[in-house]
């Protein structure tokens, strides 16, 4: 009688640890891009019956290796919103010139009435940037960098000059190779 309810309990404990072997050996994959809210607009409609809302989200979406890019999303709900911005920015994404963990040299994006100013820094600095230019900055894994957002300050505009001003950047190599030809 007791070695039969050894038994059972040996049968559950075996049962048990098969049931959390499968559990435990599923290694959780890190996604390859981070994504990030940068902000979420809210718009509202007048219609007979009320106040019809809507959303907007910005996001940007990068790999901490060079490789940032941003999206636009609008739907009725919050989560709807920020997961069509997602899939947008993952189809814009552009990649970044760095050296090392800093950038080459200085550059200077402007859109529309937002200009952005961004500057290398010696290694330990940080990301000294923000809002919107940070979320670039960090998602493209540049980690030591100087920022200072200049004119307007939507999300949109400083987001789309600090793509830019990071698309203007070149390595010396680049940069002699293209004096030469």
């Amino acid at each position: 009688m007791a070695e039969q309810q050894r038994n059972k309990r040996d049968a559950k404990k075996t049962n048990r640890k098969r049931r959390n072997d499968g559990v435990n050996n599923l290694e959780l994959e890190k996604p390859e891009f981070e994504e990030r809210v940068v902000h979420v607009s809210r718009n509202s409609k007048v219609v007979k019956g009320g106040r019809r809302f809507s959303f907007g989200a910005l996001v940007v979406v990068g790999n901490h290796k060079g490789q940032v890019g941003y999206g636009l999303g609008k739907a009725a709900e919050v989560a709807d919103a920020i997961r069509k911005a997602g899939e947008n920015a993952k189809r814009n994404l552009e990649t970044i010139t760095m050296r090392g963990t800093t950038l080459p040299h200085d550059t200077k994006g402007k859109h529309s009435g937002a200009q952005v100013l961004i500057r290398p820094a010696s290694e330990g600095t940080g990301v000294i940037a923000g809002g919107a230019c940070r979320a670039v900055l960090e998602l493209a894994g540049i980690r030591d960098v100087l920022a200072k957002s200049l004119g307007s300050n939507n999300h949109l505009n400083v987001t789309k000059a600090t793509l830019k001003a990071l698309a203007e950047l070149r390595t010396k190599e680049a940069a002699l190779a293209s004096r030469k030809n």
